[in-house]
């Protein structure tokens, strides 16, 4: 099968680098790429958001499928397109999409599905959404409509927080039109957990759970960002509570789509807060989470090609998906400053000795290649994965790998798993 991946970080080199132990691979693109999977396949220079000219090179160069990792080219529609042309995509149309363009559109398929989700009401004024929290009182949860490149919600711990993150989404403009339009909404506590399925508009088969490190310090202090780690399987997710989301909430979500008539395909990424009474629904994604997709492909033993396929054509039923049973953390570095202002162009060293420990796989984010070597081209820059037999080993790995790559601009988080490995399992 010739193969095109959509994107450039992370992600998409931890995809690229299992879809290229498929026997069945006969070509794999990556648009635009990155250093990490030139070495898997070939970088083809158009940009994840560029859909006519993805649409254009598929055509050209008779692509199987398409498989988009960032939810921007999915809400523009570029499953859509590529069906136009009889083109596989691995991802839903921009109507299923919504489920994460809009956060709206979310929270009203969980309520028509009776998903279990937070109180919510949204608002297109100001003035009523200030209104409106004076009511309710905090903490309560702010969150731009529209994409927001993960930036768009506000944990508001007081009614200063909240009236502030109400001026600056949607007086101020901070995420431009993705602001147009809030869900204000309940806050859940307890334990959160990414869960991920792929679905073909009917079936789902679970991809497994991650808990992810939003916020850019230790002890989960300071801005939240894409994502300074993951490790998998987070000890609370137990096999009953896993049960009970893919029962509750994603194979519900699926049928409400069917139902209305834009059936969900790809990758759903359901974030859930693990309360005492039961999971409930925070919001959902449409692709792979990073850095969760490269906490959890390293742990894949089937080949999944065959299930990215059978997502595009309503045979995943028949498909089963094998994993290895050991643990999985990621530990992201980051250039200095990130989430803020940060520079570019530091040349990393080390790369290949940490990529040669066994059990670790470093992932390409935000790099270049030059003439001299690899440089930093990125907020989010690399992702150090490790597995082992338990989660305390794979943490241990994960920055014994990081300590052998020398980039006098980066840093990291130096209690990525920390939580989970002194954590007692949630109740079952």
């Amino acid at each position: 099968m010739r193969v095109l991946i959509i994107g450039s970080g992370g992600r998409e080199h931890a995809l690229a680098s299992c879809i290229a132990r498929s026997p069945r691979l006969s070509a794999l693109f990556v648009a635009p790429g990155n250093p990490g999977t030139a070495s898997l396949g070939q970088n083809i220079p158009i940009r994840a958001h560029d859909v006519a000219g993805l649409v254009a090179f598929a055509r050209a160069e008779k692509i199987d499928l398409v498989i988009p990792g960032p939810e921007a080219p999915l809400v523009a529609g570029i499953a859509d397109a590529l069906a136009a042309e009889n083109i596989a995509c691995c991802g839903p149309s921009a109507m299923a999409a919504q489920l994460e363009g809009s956060k709206r559109f979310s929270k009203e398929i969980a309520d028509l599905a009776k998903i279990p989700t937070a109180a919510w009401q949204s608002f297109t004024d100001a003035e009523t959404a200030h209104d409106y929290v004076e009511d309710v009182g905090a903490p309560i949860v702010i969150k731009a409509d529209g994409l927001a490149a993960g930036k768009g919600v506000v944990v508001a711990q007081t009614l200063d927080d909240a009236h502030a993150a109400i001026t600056a989404i949607m007086e101020d403009k901070l995420h431009g039109e993705a602001g147009a339009q809030l869900v204000i909404e309940e806050c859940l506590t307890g334990e959160e957990i990414s869960v991920f399925a792929l679905c073909d508009g009917l079936n789902a088969v679970y991809l497994g759970a991650a808990a992810d490190h939003k916020r850019v310090g230790d002890g989960d202090t300071g801005p939240n960002t894409g994502g300074m780690g993951a490790i998998s399987p987070p000890p609370w997710a137990t096999p009953h509570i896993i049960s009970d989301v893919m029962t509750s909430i994603i194979r519900p979500a699926l049928a409400a789509m069917a139902a209305r008539g834009t059936p969900f395909r790809g990758f759903l990424f359901a974030g859930v807060m693990l309360e005492q009474d039961g999971p409930k629904l925070i919001e959902f994604n449409v692709r792979f989470g990073d850095p969760e997709c490269e906490t959890l492909l390293p742990l894949l033993q089937s080949d999944l090609l065959p299930a990215l396929v059978a997502a595009t054509n309503g045979t995943l039923a028949a498909i089963n998906l094998a994993w290895t049973d050991a643990a999985s953390a990621t530990v992201v570095m980051c250039a200095k400053g990130y989430p803020g202002a940060y520079a570019t162009g530091g040349e990393i060293f080390g790369l290949e000795e940490a990529a040669m420990i066994p059990g670790v796989n470093i992932f390409h984010a935000g790099t270049m290649a030059d003439q001299s070597g690899i440089l930093a081209n990125g907020g989010r820059v690399l992702a150090i994965n490790a597995t082992a037999a338990t989660l305390e080993e794979a943490v241990a790995l994960a920055y014994t790998a990081e300590g052998v790559i020398d980039w006098a601009d980066g840093f990291c988080r130096r209690d990525i798993g920390r939580r989970a490995i002194f954590a007692g399992k949630w109740p079952s």
